[in-house]
């Protein structure tokens, strides 16, 4: 069965740095659009990033640019999320997403076919 699996979530403290990974199984994700998705508590779902797969070009949302870096091995079947100078508001569940998309940009999330389960991140002193 498809399967997107992250992790390398915790608690760290503000200015802290993690880096999220997203393991794909039975599917190779180098052909999809491979996206990152949060959503904290009583929050909507909001799109950090997006790195596209016809030639790799990423997206990523005001919040956190500058500070996010999203890569892919596409050797390991896997994609990364690189977060530094992290902040509280960066709290949230973040959850990995597979989209057969090829446009310009990060696509919605309701175009995405592939969910992870989700991997909780926690800013915190």
């Amino acid at each position: 069965q498809v399967q997107l699996v992250e992790s390398g979530g915790g608690l760290v403290q503000p200015g802290g740095s993690l880096r999220l990974s997203c393991a794909a199984s039975l599917f190779t994700l180098g052909y999809y659009t491979m996206g990152w998705f949060r959503q904290a508590p009583g929050k909507e779902r909001e799109g950090v990033s997006c790195i596209r797969g016809s030639d790799g070009a990423t997206y990523y949302a005001d919040s956190v640019k500058g500070r996010f870096t999203f890569s892919r091995d596409n050797a390991k079947n896997t994609v990364y999320l690189q977060m530094n100078s992290l902040k509280p508001e960066d709290t949230a569940v973040y959850y990995c997403a597979a989209a057969g998309y090829y446009g310009v940009g990060c696509p919605p999330g309701q175009q995405y076919d592939y969910w992870g389960q989700g991997t909780q991140v926690t800013v915190s002193s």
